[in-house]
Parts: C-alpha cells; structure tokens; sequence
C-alpha cells in the first residue's frame, strides 16, 4: 500500500515535537496502581471485555485493590488466558489469598440478554452482586461510512450501545432490589463529543453510552448508584489498532497532535478507572472524563496549530506588526 494515500500537510504538520526521549520526558506514564492494597475488599466487580486490551488492565488493577472480579466476553480461551495471567502476576492461588482479590469469567456476548443474565448469575453465585460495573466491552474499525453494510453498522452499535444497556439494566435491577449501592464506569472514546468520520457507528453508539451515564446518573443517584464515564485518547492495545490503524501509519503521526507528545498506556487509565469505582471519588457523578493527553483541547483551538511553531523572531515580527497596527 502506498503511503502517499496516508500524506496530508494538514495531518502530518506536528503540532508538539518530543524534545525528550521515546516517552515524553516531561509527562511520563506511572504503570503501578496509585490506590491503596485491600481499597476494594469485599467489593464485587463485573468488567466487560476484561479479557484483553483496556478491560484486562483494568480487571487485573481491581483485583490487585483486594476486589473479587468477574470477567466475560465472546472468547472463552481469552478470558481463561487472563484470568490465569492476572491470577499468576498478582499472587492470588485460592479464593481466600490475602494479596489482592479473586477473579472467574463466563462467556458472554452482551447483545444476548439471556447469556448477560447467565454470567452475572454465575457471578453472583460466586462472588456475591456485583457492586463495581465496568462497561468496556466494544467493536469498532475504520471505514468510510457508504462502504458499511447495515449489518457491519448494527453489530458495532449492538455490541457499544445495546451491550451496555443490557450490562447496566440488569445489574442496576439487582442492586436495586438487594438495597445496595454500586458504581457504574462506563469506557468510551474522546471523538464521543465531537464526531468522528471513519467510526460514524461507534461515535454514535458511544455518544449513546454517555447520556445513558448522564441520566441514570440522575436517576438512579436515589438508590445509589453513581455513573460516570472515561472517554480515553489514543492508547495503544493490539487488538484496537489492529481494526483502527491496521497499516502501522498512524500511530507514528499520534504523540505529535498530542500535547504530552505519546500516547497514553492501559495502566494509567486503570489507576483512573479505580479511583472513579472508589469512594474517593463519590462526589463525581453523571461526569465524562476525557483521558488524552491534552488531544481534544489542542486539536479544537483555532490558533494552535498555526501558531505553535512560530520561532522567537516570528514572534518579535507579530509584535511589532501589532505595535504598528495600534498607532495606525
């Protein structure tokens, strides 16, 4: 494939250059928990798509915080792959180890109400209800919108929107009905708020997830039951970048369109992820936060890309032009 479909002086100009490093010297990433040992003892949690990428970062930081935690998605041998990983890394040989908290995993596809309400059975009966929810099961890759087939665009929206309906109804219902609060975290992405071209039925479906976060924030804040959202810049797993930059091309543009000059990594957003499950963050509800660098505020700014590489010189020049323009 030839590069010069991927070579656009709008999207090749660097914004911010590295002036340190592989990772930017100035805002380098923390990959060991923040929080404190046995934060989530006693607490139960539910991550979709915790077999790989974000949702098994996020998995093994909970479980690491004293958290019993229950997996599911599509792939069994993925999710026995991590749960066996995450159990080796961490200590944890019998259901009543002391060095962080238990984990099992069901396989469940979270379009299929009936197989959502087989794994959290299956989850209650071994842990107890959940109280801690992360919704990060998703489906995305890039194409041009007329190229999508209707079936493409639903199994995307089915799998972001209707799979996280499916997660939040029936663990909220049992929350509800046992009198007892829990924590919603919902995982959805930075181009959410504005739109994006090239993932039109993610966009959307995530744009879903956010007011259905934002809502139930309100509504369900009377149970207790708290939602909030983290909407994640660039950060690389396989699996992703496998489906939204499957030449290798892009990831080499990202870090200069990003203040922090690289990407994020799986770590750091597990860290926020566990403080938004947490009690230290009950005052924060019905909240997107967005995870990115500092992307979507330097992208949107008309003067950032025009004016960041201006030289010292350049600027004495526009001072004095602007000097001159005042007494005219």
């Amino acid at each position: 494939m030839s590069r010069k479909l991927f070579v656009h002086p709008a999207v090749t100009m660097p914004l911010f250059t590295r002036s340190m490093g592989s990772e930017s010297g100035f805002f380098p990433a923390e990959r060991t928990s923040m929080l404190r040992n046995k934060l989530f003892t006693d607490r139960t949690a539910v991550v979709t798509g915790g077999g790989s990428g974000l949702g098994k970062s996020i998995a093994k930081t909970l479980a690491i915080l004293g958290a019993n935690v229950f997996i599911f998605s599509r792939r069994e041998e993925v999710l026995k792959s991590a749960c066996e990983e995450i159990k080796d890394q961490i200590g944890i040989k019998s259901p009543t180890a002391t060095s962080g908290g238990n984990m099992d995993y069901a396989v469940a596809d979270v379009r299929d109400t009936d197989a959502v309400r087989r794994a959290l059975d299956a989850c209650r009966a071994k842990f107890g209800v959940p109280d801690l929810i992360v919704n990060n099961a998703a489906a995305n890759f890039i194409s041009p919108t007329e190229r999508l087939s209707s079936n493409a665009f639903g199994t995307i929206v089915d799998i972001v929107l209707k799979g996280t309906a499916n997660v939040t109804l029936q663990t909220g219902k049992d929350l509800i009905a046992a009198g007892k609060p829990g924590t919603f975290l919902a995982i959805t992405a930075v181009y959410t708020q504005t739109g994006s071209a090239y993932v039109v039925p993610s966009a959307a479906a995530k744009a879903g997830v956010e007011a259905m976060v934002k809502s139930l924030a309100v509504e369900w804040s009377r149970y207790g039951l708290r939602f909030n959202a983290i909407a994640p810049g660039p950060i690389y797993t396989k699996g992703a970048f496998s489906r939204l930059d499957p030449t290798g091309e892009f990831i080499k543009q990202l870090p200069s369109r990003i203040p922090a000059q690289r990407l994020g990594t799986p770590e750091e957003l597990a860290n926020l992820a566990a403080y938004l499950l947490s009690d230290y963050s009950s005052w924060l509800n019905g909240q997107v936060i967005n995870f990115d660098g500092g992307e979507t505020v330097a992208l949107a700014g008309e003067f950032n890309g025009l004016l960041r590489n201006l030289s010292d010189k350049d600027w004495d020049t526009i001072e004095q032009l602007i000097r001159k323009n005042k007494q005219s």
